[in-house]
């Protein structure tokens, strides 16, 4: 038996877990912490490294306080990260500007000039597309893809441009402050799109650096998802609680290892993601796109797949909405009249609980009320910063219990659509690993069965199944498991769930309609995001 650390550095906070790994994956402890996103009026998302470092410290003393494992038995030390980032660092490793989330959708001219110029497809400039497509299988035409991110900082913030020595995504920041070595794994790589995936380790595309802009050495060292980077410096290591020289490895985004902790490394696997976003993924074993769709197969941590990826911004994010401001009032914090966040733990977890008790007593269609989940725009199968959030069909007998169960209606709705979408390329699995934050709800897994039709599994702790994934990557760094294509055997399911007949047949009829309210509003969606950056009135 071996002991390994996987930090899963999300969006709102970080989450430390301790696991063994021997027959089995196993959690043995965990401590989390949050930090900040800094939404900007002018559609900036930004975050502070040092804040995710202090979130780091924290949480390992924590752990180690509360468990019998002691910090020199551990034998590795891994991460899995949001994705899409852009941090860039001067020579020591400090970032030139606040780190910049996948989020931020500041650089709308830059991809204006960068791409959707002269004769195009899909809304890019045909030559630029073909040339993409022929070297990375995918083309870069989202506002928040981390290339126009920084071509904004290039742009608008010269000299702090002019300081940069790496461009790092979150993760390999964290390693270069733990090791002091600028790498970038294969799938960190890919999220750039100047990736050549017919390279492999050496896949920086100097032809598309050129084409684009991009100063070639201003990118990092690729090594594999399971590849040691570096080895615990001592002054890190002593602010963190543990000795030096533990192996760090490279570890995957969230995009990478959420799958592979969710056992789904086989080709042909399918897993659906619900926490803050979400997303749809199949593994494949060739490269695809649909630029339609806004999915492409992208770079996995195992060698020789891919993750045939469509992703939604926001998804559980709209139930933390909902917390926000459907179940809290300005008088205290009530539902039935009932105060259930002093006194109820045996009865309920958390308010999230009770929400998804509350609104399991509510037929699906939510009494024919439909919720958009476009609460910070979309990206798949729609590229829309302006998309936002509806609630379609009120009535005067619609009640609150009604519109929370079809915000979470509304998340399963567009989760299949993107399921759908990638039906159109390829074989998705009749069996779907439901994974997340979302999926800790039994109401919830259910829901999602009976949107898609499909038989859900949900496997042993679905919130950190991206720190499992770090731990398989560990694992297999350090030898204690044969392969990535093997972790799948390392996880345990517990739970399934099977469609129900009646609320099947419910949503077969809804869909359509959720799927029609973009289309139906789309001007309207870009004329109000006109007047909120104030371009113009409506």
């Amino acid at each position: 038996m071996a002991y390994v650390l996987a930090y899963d550095i999300g969006t709102t906070g970080v989450k430390t877990c301790l696991f063994s790994i021997e027959e089995r994956i196993r959690l043995l402890a965990g401590a989390s912490r949050g930090y900040s996103l800094y939404i900007l009026e002018n559609g900036g998302a930004e975050q502070d490294g040092e804040e995710w470092w202090e979130a780091m410290c924290a949480t390992t003393r924590e752990l180690f306080a509360k468990t019998r494992v002691r910090p020199e038995e551990v034998a590795g030390i891994s991460f899995c990260s949001q994705m899409q980032g852009l941090v860039l660092v001067d020579q020591e490793g400090v970032p030139v500007h606040r780190p910049m989330s996948y989020m931020d959708q500041r650089a709308v001219e830059e991809v204006r000039r960068g791409i959707a110029h002269g004769l195009k497809i899909a809304g890019a400039n045909v030559r630029k597309l073909i040339k993409s497509l022929r070297i990375t299988g995918a083309v870069s035409t989202s506002v928040k893809d981390p290339m126009w991110k920084y071509k904004w900082l290039e742009a608008h913030e010269p000299e702090n441009f002019a300081r940069a020595y790496k461009w790092l995504d979150v993760k390999e920041y964290l390693i270069c402050r733990l090791t002091g070595e600028f790498v970038m794994t294969e799938d960190s790589a890919y999220a750039t799109l100047l990736y050549d995936t017919r390279k492999g380790k050496e896949g920086w595309s100097r032809e598309l650096c050129r084409m684009f802009g991009i100063r070639e050495s201003h990118l990092p060292r690729i090594i594999r998802s399971q590849e040691e980077a570096g080895r615990l410096l001592k002054g890190a290591g002593a602010e963190l609680g543990l000795p030096e020289g533990i192996p760090v490895f490279g570890g995957g985004g969230d995009a990478s290892l959420i799958g592979v902790g969710a056992g789904c490394v086989r080709v042909g696997d399918t897993h659906i993601y619900c926490g803050p976003s979400g997303w749809v993924t199949t593994v494949t074993d060739r490269q695809m796109v649909d630029v339609s769709a806004m999915i492409a197969a992208i770079v996995g941590a195992r060698s020789g797949t891919y993750n045939y990826f469509a992703e939604m911004e926001t998804a559980g994010k709209c139930l933390e909405w909902v917390k926000d401001h459907l179940a809290l009032d300005e008088i205290g914090i009530y539902l039935e009249k009932k105060q259930v966040t002093e006194g109820t733990e045996a009865a309920y977890r958390s308010l999230y609980d009770y929400l998804t008790e509350t609104v399991a007593k509510v037929p699906a269609g939510s009494g024919g009320v439909i919720f958009t989940p476009w609460l910070h725009g979309n990206r798949c199968p729609f590229e829309d910063p302006d998309a936002a959030g509806m609630f379609f069909g009120i009535r005067l007998e619609t009640g609150k219990s009604e519109l929370i169960r079809a915000v979470l209606e509304g998340i399963c709705y567009h989760l299949r659509w993107m399921l759908e979408c990638q039906d159109r390329k390829l074989k998705t699995a009749g069996v779907i690993r439901f994974v997340g934050g979302g999926a800790l709800s039994p109401v919830t897994a259910q829901m999602l069965s009976d949107m898609t039709g499909r038989v859900v599994e949900v496997v042993e702790s679905p919130q950190n199944v991206g720190a499992v994934g770090a731990a398989a990557v560990t694992g297999v760094g350090l030898g204690l498991i044969p392969g990535l294509e093997e972790a799948g055997d390392f996880i345990t399911v517990k739970e399934r769930y099977s469609p129900e007949k009646e609320a099947h047949a419910v949503y077969d009829r809804h869909y359509p309609v959720f799927k029609r309210l973009y289309a139906a509003n789309k001007k309207n969606y870009r004329l109000l995001g006109k007047a909120r950056r104030r371009e113009e009135p409506v």
